[in-house]
């Protein structure tokens, strides 16, 4: 049974949610404040977060740095807003993904499912190297890129930004910690190093850049490499 963890501090959602989630086999615990949730995740060690980030005890994101100093449960942010910067904050603080209020029940569960498989296909063992997708292979060892069995030239900056998605899949890395990580800024004013970036990327790897499969933006949040 998938045990889940869901930090919400407003009573009707919480009976609404417990409910759908039992009704479909999940063990669920509840927790209205950031202190009690830190205690029973320490207790109950979770499969997967809901984090609602409004809290009447803490900001949303200290929560998830709190969680991230012991646990790389995957973590889904309950967001009224799309594309704020408390989502942004939260993602940074390393949340997982997102939804946004109101959402159905069927979006709740598909990302709920994706979270815990993306943790579940993570090697016991050393990292995985290889990439595999049904259009290119990325060996992170060799620093290569193959398409259509040639080699993909690309760029130091390219290859840098194609690594940082490829080893998180399915996970929405924001653009503040791509620019932090490739270029060692964090300005907002420079996201249209991303753009470029990963318009290149598209052009070298995907067989529509214009309708990607493999590497996808997240209107004003980042981007994401879905396998």
């Amino acid at each position: 049974m998938t045990r889940v963890l869901m930090i919400e501090d407003d009573p009707q959602l919480v009976r609404a949610l417990v409910l759908n989630l039992r009704a479909r086999h999940y063990g669920v615990d509840a927790a209205p404040d950031g202190a009690t949730a830190l205690r029973l995740a320490a207790a109950r060690q979770p499969d997967v977060v809901l984090l609602d980030l409004g809290l009447p005890d803490m900001d949303g994101a200290d929560v998830i740095k709190s969680l991230r100093g012991w646990s790389r449960v995957p973590i889904l942010v309950l967001s009224a807003r799309q594309g704020s910067d408390k989502n942004v904050a939260a993602l940074d603080a390393g949340a997982d993904d997102y939804v946004t209020k109101p959402f159905s029940m069927n979006e709740l569960l598909a990302r709920l499912r994706a979270a815990v498989r993306r943790t579940e296909d993570i090697p016991a063992g050393p990292a995985a190297t290889l990439v595999e997708t049904d259009d290119f292979i990325i060996d992170l060892l060799a620093k290569r890129a193959v398409r259509d069995g040639k080699d993909v030239r690309l760029t130091p900056t390219e290859w840098h930004l194609l690594e940082i998605l490829v080893t998180s899949p399915g996970r929405l890395i924001t653009q503040k910690h791509l620019l932090r990580e490739v270029w060692g800024v964090s300005q907002s004013g420079k996201t249209n190093y991303l753009r470029v970036y990963m318009a290149q990327l598209r052009r070298k790897l995907e067989k529509d850049p214009s309708h990607p499969r493999y590497l996808i933006t997240e209107p004003c949040m980042g981007y994401r490499f879905e396998g």
